[in-house]
């Protein structure tokens, strides 16, 4: 018997892996590993935010980064150290939203206008 995901945790999934393919550097198409991870953070009530907040960290130090240009992010899990780092150590909202500001500014991924 195939159980039917709730909307609740089909709509959770879909937006954690809408935003995450909206990412600079990231794939087009979420693989399922990522389906997978993003229905864990839902079992785990990782809140959206939290979430957002890992991805525009990451994307930041990827993006500001002197290092020569780095390779592509092949998967969410890229962002599981730095949403660890979030959950341990929030950040100021400030600096996040200067983060973001930043990252509008240099790209154009839809992605940071989620989180006014």
């Amino acid at each position: 018997m195939t159980r039917t995901p709730s909307p609740r945790t089909t709509s959770y999934v879909a937006e954690i892996l809408r935003l995450y393919c909206l990412l600079p550097d990231t794939p087009d198409r979420p693989r399922p590993l990522d389906r997978r991870l993003a229905a864990a953070f839902e079992q785990r009530r990782v809140p959206l935010d939290l979430l957002g907040a890992a991805f525009i960290l990451g994307t930041a130090r990827r993006t500001f980064s002197a290092s020569a240009p780095l390779p592509a992010i092949r998967s969410l899990h890229y962002f599981l150290p730095v949403l660890e780092e979030v959950q341990q150590q929030p950040l100021d909202p400030g600096y996040l939203e200067h983060l973001r500001r930043r990252l509008s500014a240099t790209s154009s991924s839809a992605a940071f206008q989620q989180w006014r």
